[in-house]
């Protein structure tokens, strides 16, 4: 295992890799996420041309956690860009705003969403301190009133409809992929490099969590299209009100009509689930609607 210096931090290595361009394009490093078994290494970091902060993706090294080769890493983030390109400008979305090569490697661009926090920091809050420390940033969301996860909901709902709508598959979407900012209450979505236009078939394994895995994905020759991502908008309200793979009501902080609107995203067959996230999105609108008048009567 070898030792790299970027402006201070210290990220741990397979092999030997030049960032030097890094000097060229950006400074004052003030965080570095090295823990992804993507392969991808990312910065927080200020563009030296406009001086504002950015987010910096880049594959080509072999960080630690990284088991694969470096230019399958590389490709998957060139190829990521097609996805970007059609799906942004999205109002929720996280836009990629530069791309460039280096000489080992490729480097995505995005803004920096002040005073946000993942809601799977993995590298700071393993399981169980995730659910448990109360500086976690998803232990945090869950102690915010009912209305203001709804509410958080009804973002992440709006754009799963968007890329259901494109014909995309939302492959690797999870809490990972949920940047809260606690001061506003405001959310945007990232790191959509894996979303894939339907149909198509899973990645053997599959990319994603656990958690938030259609039955489908762990069938090598199965079709992902629609359902999955329904089932996807399943999993995120029971990971955001309710027991994550416990979905019995009991670890559901909703009604009891949103636990059924949700248990029924989640079928294992896809053919019991809504056929659109459209459809599942206009049923759970409907009971928070009426949930909002009954409480305001």
């Amino acid at each position: 295992m070898i030792t790299s210096n970027i402006s201070g931090f210290k990220i741990k290595m397979r092999k030997e890799h030049d960032f030097s361009w890094f000097n060229e394009c950006f400074s004052s490093v003030f965080c570095v996420f090295d823990q992804q078994d993507s392969g991808n290494l990312s910065f927080g970091c200020v563009d030296i041309q406009n001086h504002r902060r950015v987010f910096v993706k880049y594959a080509g090294a072999c960080p630690e956690q990284f088991e694969g080769e470096p230019h399958e890493a590389v490709k998957r983030l060139r190829q990521a860009i097609e996805v970007y390109t059609n799906l942004q400008p999205h109002e929720y979305l996280l836009p990629i705003i530069n791309s460039f090569s280096t000489a080992h490697g490729f480097a995505l661009v995005f803004p920096w969403f002040e005073n946000s926090e993942c809601l799977h920091p993995h590298w700071s809050f393993p399981p169980p301190a995730k659910y448990t420390d109360v500086r976690s940033p998803y232990y945090r969301f869950r102690q915010l009133a009912l209305a203001q996860r709804l509410n958080a909901l009804d973002v992440i709902f709006t754009f799963l409809d968007y890329v259901d709508r494109h014909d995309y598959v939302a492959i690797d979407f999870y809490d990972g992929s949920i940047l809260y900012n606690f001061q506003t209450n405001t959310i945007k979505i990232c790191d959509i490099d894996f979303f894939q236009k339907m149909p198509c078939q899973p990645n053997q394994p599959p990319w994603g969590s656990p958690r938030y895995l259609s039955p489908e994905e762990n069938q090598p020759n199965a079709i992902l299209d629609h359902r999955t991502n329904v089932f996807r908008s399943g999993a995120c309200a029971f990971g955001l009100i309710g027991g994550e793979l416990d979905r019995s009501f009991s670890r559901w902080d909703g009604n009891e009509d949103l636990y059924k609107i949700a248990l029924r995203a989640v079928a294992s067959n896809p053919l019991e689930r809504y056929s659109h996230v459209s459809e599942f999105l206009f049923e759970w609108r409907r009971v928070v609607s009426l949930s909002n008048n009954s409480v305001t009567c």
